[in-house]
């Protein structure tokens, strides 16, 4: 029997866009509206009364705080009896101008919850709208798995604003972890182009490939690309082989995750502190960490081992130079340093760059 196409088949091919909700406890919003309510009741019960003259009884006599209360709340539930009336211009005044929006407020509160529930999808809707006006310069991260993770967390950690990080992944699993930290999330195929430009990929600076199958991140990345040919794309794959082609689909990083780990398994085997040093480098915030630096003005004409920092490679006109390469003998204004140093400055391991000095840039006068 053929499958047939549901609404929510429909909604994962476009790919939907969901942004992290702000959760507060319904004890507190009940307490919230029924604070509100009760700020309405009392704040036309105190006009009533304050202009009591202004109203008249049938009983003829004159209007009390008790008959102050009972006209307010028949008023703002609409019940009106008319055993109580304005009868002077100023009340009058005031029951058109103050109590019919108090009485609007009022039942709008009683019925909040109906409302909410129905404003939903138009508020939804103008939050992805306003999310969309500011969005630019982001990063895409397709596949919110072990990978995906645990690069969203680097990125954070590195000052990057979850604001300015979008998740795109078919599953539910994935949508709720990355609403739980606070991340925006577009449901759907990242193959497809609908669900990329509901991302927006096309006005991304980078985009992290982090899916569990070789041929579905060939492909994003080829949409990608196609969408943003200026994009900066990382992804991973599973297979050394496989590292050719998702360049040529237009990936600018390749990291090949089984064989990281193999390796880094393997160094572990044979030298077990080798394979600790490995582990502090990849760990954020503790012991080492490899970072990527521009070149001060004092360093310049130095040489790479001359450095505070442990230079292991210096990036020239967007080529990577190791740091014994005889090119990089002399540093050069523009150069960028990969260094390693320690996650947080010690007295005795200064971090360089990191103090608001001056930079070697191109830009400066020789």
């Amino acid at each position: 029997m053929p499958h047939e196409e549901t609404y929510d088949d429909t909604r994962l091919r476009r790919g939907r866009l969901s942004l992290p909700e702000h959760v507060r406890s319904p004890w507190w919003e009940l307490g919230r509206r029924l604070l509100a309510a009760l700020s309405i009741l009392l704040g036309t019960v105190l006009l009533v009364y304050v202009d009591r003259g202004g109203y008249r009884d049938v009983n003829g006599d004159g209007i009390s705080l008790i008959d102050a209360v009972y006209y307010t709340t028949v008023t703002l539930s609409t019940t009106g009896y008319g055993d109580i009336a304005p009868v002077s211009e100023g009340a009058r005044l005031v029951n058109a101008f103050v109590m019919t929006p108090a009485r609007i407020g009022f039942l709008v509160l009683l019925i909040g919850t109906t409302l909410e529930v129905l404003a939903t999808r138009g508020r939804e809707q103008i939050r992805t709208a306003r999310w969309r006006r500011k969005m630019s310069h982001h990063v895409v991260v397709v596949g919110y798995g072990t990978k995906g993770r645990s690069a969203v967390e680097t990125l954070l950690k590195n000052g990057k604003d979850r604001e300015h990080v979008v998740v795109v992944d078919p599953s539910a699993s994935a949508l709720q972890d990355a609403h739980s930290d606070g991340l925006a999330v577009v449901t759907g195929d990242a193959t497809r182009r609908e669900v990329l430009r509901r991302a927006g990929v096309a006005d991304a600076d980078q985009v992290i490939i982090t899916t569990d199958r070789d041929d579905t991140n060939v492909l994003t990345a080829l949409t990608v690309r196609q969408l943003n040919p200026d994009a900066w794309i990382v992804a991973a794959v599973r297979e050394e082989e496989n590292v050719a082609l998702m360049k040529q689909s237009g990936a600018d990083s390749v990291i090949t995750s089984a064989d990281a780990v193999g390796r880094l398994l393997g160094l572990s085997t044979l030298s077990p502190t080798l394979g600790s040093v490995m582990e502090d480098l990849l760990t954020y915030g503790e012991g080492l960490e490899v970072a990527e630096r521009a070149l001060l003005v004092s360093e310049v004409g130095k040489q790479p081992q001359q450095l505070p920092d442990q230079v292991i490679a210096v990036v020239r006109d967007e080529r990577v130079f190791r740091y014994f390469d005889p090119v990089v003998t002399q540093l050069a204004r523009g150069d960028r340093l990969v260094v390693v140093r320690p996650a947080k400055e010690l007295p005795w391991a200064p971090r360089p760059g990191t103090h608001d000095e001056d930079l070697a840039t191109d830009g400066e006068e020789r």
